[in-house]
């Protein structure tokens, strides 16, 4: 519903919609790339244990600089990285405001390449930094020469690319975030939300992360680590990055219960991990059985897949919810995108997509 006019909200924000995905009781849940497979009794218990610590001192403030939580996730990532060169925030999405709100902001300019994740242009307006949106190619990869040209043109602040790209799973070649580390007169952001599906061969913005001092890598527990509910993101940066983002975050923005949570969660990374090759192989049969009865499908190194094309997608979209599935609609017109489910999950999506596309 829009707002009623005497609310005096800012007059950039008075016609725009809060984000979300479709929230649809009683369906198959294959829209919003979560992990099909939750935390086992065993994580689930060590999880409760670590809250329930926490919860006896809940009358303090937290450690308002994560110092354990930064340790334990700089182990994770490897690549020499030391907890000064890791941050962490309520998932990626604050991650990335704040990456806004230090480096973007009025008279500044932010800029990726379409179709990608749709909140970053959302970013950007609620930090009052300029958008700009190049285009992909055909096969939603981003051609070097394009990007270097309108990086020229436009000078912007922050550049964000997306490896594995959300909505349509395309990996960037290490020689792709190079040319553009080296030519953006900002900050480049690699958000890699979905790293950890890529397929073998497939590098990490990581490897080169010491290469470029204005370079950050952005990741996620919610997908790979079944944490979509914990709600912890984190970034990997030069130190002197990390303290800029320290300057705009909010005081103890990370609650003792999120520290505590994700930090037993670390602890289980093998057990939570292991669901990851499964995914993996699912994603390929997945994309083999969409192409294979004539569906367009884009290659994947996420823990989904975009398929098309359809002259009418929200039919599509519409006919599954109906039969019980959910996917999004989302993406550019005529392709719609499926998380990977369990194999049950999938069946039931395969025949409901049978039956709406006969």
């Amino acid at each position: 519903m829009p707002l009623p006019s005497w609310v005096p909200i800012r007059e950039d924000l008075r016609d725009s919609e809060p984000y979300g995905a479709p929230q649809i009781p009683d369906v198959i849940n294959l829209n919003v790339n979560e992990n099909p497979y939750g935390p086992s009794p065993e994580v689930a218990a060590g999880i409760a244990d670590a809250v329930h610590a926490a919860a006896t001192s809940l009358n303090r403030y937290p450690d308002r600089e994560a110092v354990a939580l930064r340790e334990g996730l700089a182990t994770y990532l490897g690549h020499g990285l030391t907890r000064d060169r890791v941050w962490a925030a309520n998932g990626s999405n604050e991650v990335m405001l704040q990456i806004l709100q230090a480096f973007g902001g009025p008279g500044r300019t932010a800029l990726s390449f379409a179709p990608t994740y749709s909140m970053y242009p959302e970013y950007a307006r609620d930090t009052h930094t300029r958008w700009v949106a190049g285009q992909r190619e055909a096969d939603f990869t981003v051609d070097v020469d394009r990007a270097l040209a309108l990086i020229e043109a436009e000078q912007p602040d922050v550049v964000l690319l997306t490896s594995p790209n959300n909505p349509t799973g395309t990996a960037l070649p290490l020689d792709t975030v190079r040319a553009i580390a080296t030519a953006a007169p900002g900050v480049v952001v690699v958000d890699e939300a979905y790293a950890e599906f890529r397929r073998s061969g497939t590098p990490s913005a990581l490897d080169v992360l010491d290469e470029y001092p204005r370079l950050l890598v952005t990741r996620t527990m919610s997908k790979a680590f079944a944490f979509a509910g914990g709600r912890l993101g984190y970034v990997a940066a030069d130190t002197a990055i990390i303290d800029a983002l320290r300057i705009v975050r909010l005081p103890y923005h990370l609650s003792a219960v999120t520290q505590a949570t994700a930090l037993a969660a670390l602890g289980h990374s093998a057990e939570l991990l292991a669901r990851v090759d499964e995914l993996r192989t699912t994603r390929d049969e997945l994309a083999a059985w969409l192409a294979a009865r004539g569906f367009e499908v884009a290659d994947s190194d996420a823990n989904f897949v975009l398929f098309g094309r359809f002259a009418d997608r929200h039919a599509i979209w519409q006919g599954l919810v109906d039969r019980g599935v959910l996917i999004r609609e989302t993406g550019p017109r005529g392709w719609l995108r499926v998380s990977v489910g369990t194999p049950d999950d999938m069946r039931v999506f395969y025949d409901a997509l049978l039956e709406v596309t006969r």
